[in-house]
């Protein structure tokens, strides 16, 4: 499989709009910020669901943190949070946006290298592994196990793939791959997943991406109307959640070609998962 370009992966996000729609890659499709902020709190419902019972005396790592809409999230609800971006319009962003929190410690730099001081009650990677090659991916899960608190957990919200994983190159890089793949490389680190969960507001937002690109590939230029079309898009599916997201399977189509799932991983965890299993997630 190839493997990413850093210089281009870092030059991506260095110029990375600062808005609720771009550290999501939603921008271009004529979605209104509306979608974004529905998405980040769809998105926070299930992450609550997954980490709770988690002391909230607690440090929470947030690598690769964005504009910090998920820093200021755990801010609320944890003793402190350490938020790690490189991108300098991504950082001053998180910056500014968890000012009035005085338990966050705002750290400009690379998350993979960045070394941890505190004990981490929670470690989240928001779409981090997917930007990394299969090694460097293992040396930063193994470097965070060893950071963890006692029953410390590391939940990852990462892009999926239903079969073979996909290496996408050009201006924009990362890797997708499946839920197969994603457990294969957790064990290597000593993780275990406890749950595989389907991140549905990305599949819906997905089903919408996928239909505008395709609008963009049969529609002539001066008719595609965009900001109409993803407007009128994202609310169909919207007014339509959750059910709508079942459609596809059950007329048999593999669609959108790319979905989501959050994991939530402990070391070397001896406990059954709770809800979906991870090896019948992917579908």
């Amino acid at each position: 499989m190839p493997e990413l370009n850093y210089g281009a992966v870092n030059k991506y996000w260095r110029n990375a709009r600062p808005s609720i729609l771009g550290p999501y890659v939603m921008d271009g499709f004529g979605f209104p910020a509306v979608a974004g902020r529905f998405r980040f709190q769809a998105e926070t419902r299930i992450a609550q669901q997954l980490i709770r019972g988690l002391n909230p005396a607690g440090t929470v790592l947030d690598l690769g943190s964005g504009i910090g809409f998920w820093t200021k999230h755990f801010a609320q609800r944890f003793a402190k949070v350490v938020a790690v971006e490189a991108s300098t319009p991504l950082y001053e962003a998180l910056v500014q946006r968890c000012a009035e929190y005085s338990n966050v410690e705002a750290v400009q730099g690379d998350a993979v290298s960045f070394e941890p001081e505190d004990s981490i009650e929670l470690v989240f990677l928001g779409g981090l592994l997917m930007y990394l090659n299969e090694n460097d991916a293992i040396l930063l899960l193994r470097k965070l196990v060893g950071s963890l608190a006692p029953c410390g957990v590391i939940l990852c919200r990462e892009t999926t793939v239903r079969r073979a994983d996909i290496t996408r190159e050009g201006d924009y890089q990362a890797i997708y791959r499946s839920v197969a793949s994603y457990t294969r490389i957790f064990n290597k680190c000593g993780l275990s997943v406890v749950e595989a969960k389907r991140n549905t507001p990305y599949v819906l937002i997905q089903m919408g991406c996928e239909f505008v690109k395709k609008w963009k590939s049969v529609i002539p230029v001066s008719l595609q109307m965009i900001p109409v079309v993803g407007c009128a898009v994202y609310w169909g599916l919207r007014i339509g959640y959750p059910w709508i997201i079942h459609v596809p399977r059950v007329l048999g189509l593999a669609y959108p070609e790319l979905t989501n799932h959050f994991f939530l991983l402990r070391p070397d965890a001896v406990v059954p998962p709770r809800g979906n299993e991870a090896g019948s997630a992917a579908s």
